[in-house]
């Protein structure tokens, strides 16, 4: 997927805040259905799917908080600012999700081995059918909200109610299949499938939210246009030393730009400053440090790291 645009922290709030409140109420009403039909049905394939909308509620609601605190504006004990609740809440949903894989594959192997006839099944596809429809829609607000932001817990939630999609279409298939063919064994694999896709999708979110959490770079793209945008003046002529990563809604970025020694202090100010203000116009959540070197007369400097070199652009 291509980086989205960036927005202001408010303007993310409030997409953020809106799409998990609706994951939230998603989460809700599946589990109160899907239990009343595992209840009417015995479907293992039902108890996995339930099991998993059960913790996708926990997550949910884990990921509504998450989202709420990492707009908050840097505090005396936080002067980075608090978007790295955003990770956290990603990495408490790979957890969730490998529990619930493990306990819905125990379920599963049992009831292959021994399996048993559904009950109600025209019930437990209904529910199935329905189930499948508002996962789909929740997916869709999802997208449209990571299309404008860039929500590591929002992606997080989204990649998790995907997998959700495909157990759900997995799930109608074996239970539609155990009831009109006849074949126990089909709910019970189905489930392992289930179990199988969400281990596969919670590796995914751990990437993602292990990826902020260790300060991964900003993807090349924007670091470019961070580069050219800085580099508009051409008394600035150069910039190295390029350090970005993404907490949340807020980047931070630093870099050393090369002027003209001849410059004077307060020249050289004003044009670091237009610089940061031709930066903060494309991304408005960012906390921006330029440091000003004389071209040419710059001796090295800036401690451990200074001389570390980007993924491309330096």
């Amino acid at each position: 997927m291509a980086a989205p645009a960036r927005l202001t922290p408010a303007e993310t709030a409030v997409l953020t805040r809106r799409v998990t409140m609706l994951s939230v109420a998603t989460a809700a009403v599946l589990v109160v259905i899907k239990l009343a039909a595992w209840i009417a049905s015995d479907s293992t394939a039902m108890l996995a799917s339930m099991a998993d909308s059960g913790l996708d509620l926990v997550a949910s609601l884990a990921t509504a908080f998450a989202v709420r605190y990492a707009v908050a504006p840097p505090d005396a004990e936080h002067r980075f600012g608090h978007g790295k609740a955003e990770a956290f809440a990603s990495l408490l949903q790979a957890g969730l999700v490998f529990a619930s894989a493990a306990l819905i594959a125990r379920e599963a192997v049992g009831d292959f081995m021994e399996p048993h006839p559904l009950r109600q099944e025209g019930w437990a596809v209904a529910v199935m059918a329905v189930s499948t429809l508002l996962t789909g829609v929740l997916i869709t607000a999802q997208t449209r909200v990571l299309r404008k932001t860039a929500s590591v817990a929002v992606s997080g939630d989204r990649a998790h109610y995907a997998t959700d999609l495909a157990s759900n279409l997995i799930a109608l298939a074996g239970i539609a299949a155990s009831a009109w063919l006849g074949i126990n064994g089909l709910d019970a694999a189905a489930a392992l499938v289930i179990a199988a896709l969400l281990l596969w999708g919670a590796v995914g979110v751990f990437r993602e939210a292990a990826g902020q959490l260790m300060d991964r770079e900003l993807p090349d793209a924007e670091r470019a246009q961070i580069v050219a945008l800085a580099t508009e003046d051409p008394r600035l002529t150069d910039v190295h030393q390029l350090r970005t990563r993404a907490s949340g809604p807020y980047v931070h970025i630093q870099m050393h730009a090369d002027l003209d020694p001849q410059l004077t202090l307060e020249a050289a100010h004003a044009v670091i400053v237009a610089a940061e203000k031709r930066i903060l116009a494309a991304f408005p959540a960012a906390d921006i440090i330029i440091h000003a070197d004389p071209r040419g007369r710059a001796e090295p400097h800036g401690g451990a790291f200074a001389e570390t070199p980007g993924p491309s652009t330096q």
